[in-house]
């Protein structure tokens, strides 16, 4: 027998984060993630065991929306006291939003009024977790940074100084930091940083467990005794939206087809997509399956039943 079924996440349901392990850790994650598990019964009240149920993973993540946001931008000002003028600082990113692996532009603007010199500047991409799961918590984390001396030091009375500089923040450049949170994994592939969180109601924050965001840190650094100048700029790293895929028609909920299904022209189907659990310990091979293998195999159960019929 063929069974048709579906299922939805809430729309308000967290995305599947998971926080990096320390290399030589054991055991699983910490972080949120989903696993569908079916099983099949003689009655309504008898529970699952090993023999009746399998499992998958499910991983949800978050695409960007195609709604345009402001240019981040930032100014500051230091004034110094005993000291005539002071020192402004302007920074801007290119856009609000970026996808993962894309290189983010950073203009910047400096004009020294002071009779003091700017010795070089840092720029930084950085991750600022919290952890509403357990205890609340906020952690930041570095994922990339930039160093340069290029064109400086910014002498007293230099004015005009603009620069465009470039950064791109990578998992594969962060894989020892321990806690960095990631976006969810699925056995055998790779992931990447986890993708900035869409909070659409902040009364609900406690409900998304891990909220991520990002932003791109300028430090101007004035040398021994002068406190640097830092601005910030928030924007989003997520995913590209993906193309929109023809809908299925959906059968009633429910509705079995008792045709006898033919496997004789049946293609193979790769056994490692699910893990059968069996009466003994569960073995270490457990292969995850994603949306796209789970419609794949449900619409070709639904081929078969069109062509017995």
């Amino acid at each position: 027998m063929l069974f048709h079924s579906f299922f939805e996440l809430p729309r308000n349901a967290p995305a599947s984060v998971t926080l990096q392990p320390a290399p030589g850790d054991t055991g699983k994650p910490c972080g949120v993630d989903y696993e569908l598990k079916t099983y099949v019964a003689e009655s309504q009240d008898e529970k699952s065991h090993k023999r009746n149920s399998v499992r998958l993973a499910v991983r949800k993540l978050t695409y960007a929306s195609n709604e345009a946001a402001p240019q981040p931008s930032a100014e500051t000002t230091k004034d110094f006291m005993m000291s005539p003028g002071g020192i402004r600082l302007e920074a801007s990113l290119d856009k609000e939003k970026y996808f993962h692996g894309e290189t983010i532009a950073i203009n910047i603007l400096v004009d020294n009024n002071s009779n003091k010199s700017v010795k070089k500047i840092k720029i930084s991409v950085c991750q600022v977790a919290e952890i509403m799961m357990f205890t609340k918590g906020s952690y930041s984390c570095s994922v990339a940074d930039l160093f340069s001396e290029d064109g400086f030091p910014i002498a007293p009375s230099q004015t005009g100084f603009c620069k465009v500089y470039y950064i791109t923040p990578l998992l594969i450049d962060n894989r020892d930091k321990r806690g960095l949170a990631l976006d969810g994994k699925l056995k055998h592939e790779d992931t990447n940083l986890a993708s900035s969180t869409i909070i659409g109601d902040q009364s609900q924050k406690e409900n998304l467990g891990i909220i991520v965001q990002y932003k791109v840190k300028v430090r101007l650094i004035m040398g021994f005794g002068v406190s640097d100048l830092i601005v910030e700029l928030p924007f989003t790293l997520t995913h590209p939206k993906p193309p929109e895929s023809p809908p299925t028609s959906r059968p009633t909920s429910g509705v079995e087809s008792t045709a006898p299904l033919s496997h004789e022209n049946e293609p193979p189907i790769d056994t490692n997509l699910i893990q059968l659990e069996t009466n003994g310990e569960v073995t270490g091979n457990e292969d995850d399956l994603i949306f796209e293998d789970f419609a794949r195999l449900r619409l070709k159960g639904h081929d078969l039943d069109d062509t017995e019929a």
